[in-house]
């Protein structure tokens, strides 16, 4: 039988890319469609002389519409840093300020530390996923010195934990002086040293206690959320870690370990405690920045060693 042969001007076209996608890499097929029907519009409803303008738009706006949404994602992230040290401060110092020494049934150290741990825990389960959940600049610090946590995300995370602080201590002050004999010379749960210390503990006291109860609040923090524990118990050891480190040293400082924390009560009370919150800033950023360095050196898997065996 005789070979047919084809006129090679009737063959079928070569095969284009689909829906109008001209890139030689390939590309997922609903992005080629958006891509198609955004020109297609554009060519349809314009006249000629402004379809490449309005073409130029068409490929234009969705990165604008992305970098908003980038931004708003910040905004809910440092939304949540906001209200998770609100929280914080008017939930733990409110614990101290209103029902520490109510008459009769009054909560006592016992009760504020666990105030405290609740408030963490709490807020951590609620909006850690959207920001990590640090209500904290020590622990932000210690999370960037461990390479966890982006250098250019540090100070807007700061700026929102202490504009946060600052509120809850207001909304505290607004309760507490609806009472007829409150007063600021409480001390209005800020912390101190010296005279003002609760136990009457020296400035080296004070000192050392806030870096070492710090630099292993953020060691545990580092290591709980490492991968290395179940999932979603993080929260539970972070929240009972704090109610200890409370119960070990509101006697000596009144427990800070948060420099935002202290820098909300202590705007309001003034003085003295101005005087020595600088303190409460340099020993907790201290304890979190070596908590940072020791996580690294002695608990990072490095490649080619086995978990549990000598590097």
């Amino acid at each position: 039988m005789p070979r047919r042969v084809t006129n090679s001007s009737s063959a079928s076209p070569p095969k284009t890319r689909p829906h109008g996608c001209r890139s030689a890499f390939p590309a997922p097929r609903r992005f080629c469609r958006r891509a198609a029907s955004r020109k297609e519009r554009a060519r349809l409803s314009a006249p000629k002389s402004f379809r490449a303008p309005i073409v130029i738009f068409a490929k234009w706006w969705p990165h604008q519409f992305l970098g908003s949404w980038r931004a708003f994602t910040m905004s809910k992230r440092l939304c949540a840093e906001f209200l998770g040290t609100f929280w914080l401060v008017f939930g733990g110092c409110g614990s101290a300020v209103l029902a520490a020494a109510f008459p009769d049934v009054g909560i006592g150290l016992l009760g504020v530390s666990l105030a405290f741990g609740l408030t963490v825990l709490t807020m951590v389960y609620a909006v850690g996923g959207i920001s990590g959940g640090h209500f904290n600049p020590a622990v932000s610090v210690g999370l960037l010195v461990a390479g966890r946590f982006p250098a250019k995300d540090l100070i807007p995370y700061v700026a929102a934990q202490i504009v946060g602080a600052v509120v809850g201590a207001v909304v505290l002050y607004l309760i507490a002086s609806g009472k007829a004999d409150f007063s600021l010379a409480g001390g209005f749960a800020s912390n101190g040293y010296g005279e003002h210390s609760p136990g009457g503990y020296s400035m080296g006291a004070a000192l050392l206690a806030e870096i070492v109860l710090t630099f292993m609040f953020l060691i545990i923090i580092l290591r709980v959320t490492s991968g290395d524990v179940p999932a979603g118990f993080a929260p539970i050891a972070i929240g009972l870690t704090l109610t200890l480190i409370h119960l070990i040293s509101i006697p000596v400082t009144n427990t800070s370990v948060n420099p935002a924390r202290s820098t909300g009560p202590a705007l309001l009370v003034g003085g003295w405690a101005i005087q020595q919150l600088w303190l409460f800033w340099v020993a907790p950023l201290l304890g979190a920045a070596l908590a940072g360095f020791a996580n690294n050196a002695l608990f990072e898997k490095r490649p080619g060693v086995v978990v549990g065996t000598p590097a």
